[in-house]
């Protein structure tokens, strides 16, 4: 890992920290290409089953690195390139994290903005602290938040996604919570021991039965009732067929813990 983004294990636990404090992890270009390589190094960690991505300092993140876009500037031409690879490269980073086998859990404090509350919305599962503050806030700058917008609006109801993209309003983690950007709230002091909590849950389970699982959930909601159904079953027939399946089933039924190496 880059000191822009630190990674710990703990079991089969891996932790990535977004380690830019001073501009609240801004995702400048050098932090989108930190996690992009993070997160393609763990993809082929097979002893890995679970991520948690959190941020170093006062807050998650703080979306793009604004000092950073306007220095692109020089001409139009030039301006557009910069812009157009900031977002393409924004895009794919973002992109990789559904498609990483193992969940990843964003583990959010002070707070998530722009594309930083897309990374939330990105992330498979979310744990905020009491207290943390979620925007899409572009537009208080005149800048619509339409990249962020993608993610948030696959993550909680569009009326409430367009509210915020709208007033550029801050919501609290209760409030993202009950809209379904987050999946559990806790006091800071808690933050890391719930995420862990989570995260090792997660990793506790059949690695291969998770994966699949993963992969699937993220193919059906892509499409409609009946397609969505035959992909399932499908990945439901191959799951069955797993030696590990036929012993965690036999274990359930005779009423022990499963022998999985």
């Amino acid at each position: 890992m880059t000191d822009l983004v630190m990674r710990t294990d703990t079991g089969a636990v891996a932790h990535l920290t977004m380690n830019s404090p001073a501009n609240f992890n801004a995702l400048s270009l050098e932090m989108i290409d930190a996690l992009s390589a993070a997160l393609r190094e763990i993809a082929q960690d097979d002893r890995i089953r679970a991520v948690i991505l959190s941020g170093a300092g006062k807050a998650f993140c703080a979306g793009h690195d604004l000092r950073q876009m306007q220095a692109a500037r020089d001409d139009d031409d030039a301006g557009r390139a910069a812009f157009e690879s900031l977002f393409t490269r924004c895009a794919g980073m973002m992109q990789m994290i559904p498609a990483l086998p193992q969940p990843v859990i964003a583990q959010v404090h002070g707070i998530a903005t722009a594309a930083g509350c897309q990374l939330v919305a990105t992330c498979d599962l979310a744990v905020a602290a009491d207290g943390t503050r979620f925007g899409v806030n572009g537009v208080n700058i005149g800048l619509f938040c339409s990249t962020p917008m993608v993610a948030l609006t696959r993550a909680i109801p569009p009326k409430a996604a367009f509210e915020m993209l709208t007033t550029g309003e801050f919501i609290d983690a209760a409030r993202a919570r009950e809209l379904g950007l987050v999946n559990r709230t806790c006091a800071p002091e808690t933050l890391a021991d719930t995420t862990m909590d989570l995260a090792q849950t997660i990793a506790a389970k059949l690695p291969a039965a998770v994966r699949m699982g993963k992969r699937a959930f993220h193919d059906q909601l892509r499409l409609g009732t009946a397609d969505a159904y035959r992909t399932a079953g499908a990945v439901m027939c191959e799951n069955m067929l797993l030696p590990d399946t036929d012993e965690g089933i036999t274990a359930f039924l005779e009423k022990r813990a499963p022998n999985w190496a």
